[in-house]
């Protein structure tokens, strides 16, 4: 599956290292050309002899090599690499990378390559729950980098909690799949909402929500790269259209609303993960409203129930996908949307979870459907929409079977 592509594996100075010759091994056997990098750190926990071995290749390390092409090894493996893969990646290399140092040879390659990048992180629990560290993955994910794990479970110091790295088996699927889109959304047609709409009281003053986008964003981008072609509806955000999606921005909740009512009978599958608002203001000011009492009240009317409406349509109905934003009892709310709207799909997730959901570069969902649900564990949003629309086209397909 990875037949002659070039992968990158960048090894810091974590306890996971042992778990490297593992990984290379399997990259190789699935066809990838491997080379690997090792910061002097790494060195202390496994010998680069050993991935030489496993790897067919010399190890690299030194920035300044002056056996490397022009004595400019990091250009050279730049240039090189389809992919880059950095584990184990400690906390020390991820805080370097994420303020863009370039003080060794690992880093001066991250900085010079146009090849993704996936982080694989490993360390303490502790280590990895600090803000910091947090705010560090959260920066590199907004990057477009691709953040795998880590895995929950026993650590090495005798901690139990998140921070072991992936398994070399799951961290070579990952690349399987990253280089494998199946092109089996070929011929479908999917229209997609995203974002937050924004609801005027006056022409300075509005309604709206933390929504960023990034969600929908990323579905889009990943079910164009599978092949459909897909319609994006978003409200106002700050990001930009993935490539081979048609994009549509809206303002408010009516503009979102006709708009995918246009297209809603032309399409096979139906996303609603835009956060929509509930209301609108009756009667909005022509003119900015001056403060005068301590009070102002400010009259709200329902706006219609996009997905609702959607799953309600009786000539031509698509297979139709809501998303519910819940602070708690997860399951219980986005079983009841599912059945008092008609959907075939809620994915629910926990906005109250620090790191995740709004404004942030992660996600988990729970995926309800009428015989079944899922758990998508926290990941980046564009893996986490991997293996989303995974479940959403066999769903779809099965729903076409009967």
């Amino acid at each position: 599956m990875l037949s002659g592509k070039h992968i990158l594996i960048g090894v810091s100075g974590g306890i996971a290292a042992y778990k490297c010759p593992e990984l290379v091994r399997r990259l190789k056997q699935q066809g990838a050309d491997v080379r690997v990098i090792m910061t002097d750190a790494a060195k202390t926990f496994i010998t680069p002899l050993s991935l030489q071995a496993v790897s067919g290749n010399p190890v690299s390390n030194s920035l300044l090599d002056p056996n490397a092409e022009a004595a400019m090894g990091h250009i050279e493996l730049a240039k090189w690499a389809d992919f880059i893969l950095l584990a184990p990646a400690t906390a020390d290399l991820i805080a370097r990378l994420a303020i863009g140092m370039a003080n060794d040879l690992l880093t001066a390659i991250c900085l010079a390559t146009s090849a993704p990048i996936a982080i694989a992180p490993a360390m303490n629990q502790q280590m990895y729950r600090a803000q910091s560290t947090q705010h560090n993955l959260h920066r590199l994910s907004s990057y477009n980098w691709l953040i795998w794990g880590p895995d929950y479970g026993e650590q090495a110091c005798g901690d139990v909690g998140p921070g072991r790295m992936m398994s070399p088996e799951e961290l070579s699927n990952k690349l399987v799949n990253y280089f494998s889109y199946p092109g089996d959304l070929e011929g479908v047609n999917l229209l997609l909402t995203a974002g937050p709409t924004v609801e005027a009281i006056d022409p300075v003053r509005f309604i709206s929500n933390h929504s960023s986008g990034k969600m929908g964003f990323a579905i889009a981008q990943v079910a164009a790269s599978r092949g459909a072609s897909v319609t994006l509806i978003s409200g106002p955000v700050n990001l930009p259209t993935p490539e081979k999606v048609r994009r549509i921005n809206v303002t408010t909740a009516l503009e979102m609303h006709d708009t995918v009512m246009q297209y809603a009978d032309k399409v096979d599958i139906f996303v609603a993960c835009a956060a929509v608002s509930d209301y609108r203001v009756a009667n909005i000011a022509d003119e900015k409203l001056k403060k005068h009492d301590k009070h102002m009240t400010i009259e709200l009317i329902r706006n219609p129930d996009i997905v609702a409406d959607v799953a309600a349509m009786s000539t031509y109905r698509p297979f139709v996908v809501g998303f519910a934003a819940e602070t708690q009892n997860v399951k219980e709310y986005a079983l009841e949307k599912l059945n008092k709207k008609n959907l075939d799909m809620i994915c629910a997730n926990d906005v109250s979870q620090p790191g995740r959901g709004f404004n942030s570069d992660m996600n988990a969902l729970n995926l309800f459907w009428r015989s079944g649900e899922l758990t998508l564990a926290l990941s980046d949003k564009f893996s986490l929409s991997q293996t989303l629309l995974d479940k959403i086209i066999e769903c779809y397909n099965e729903k076409n079977r009967r």
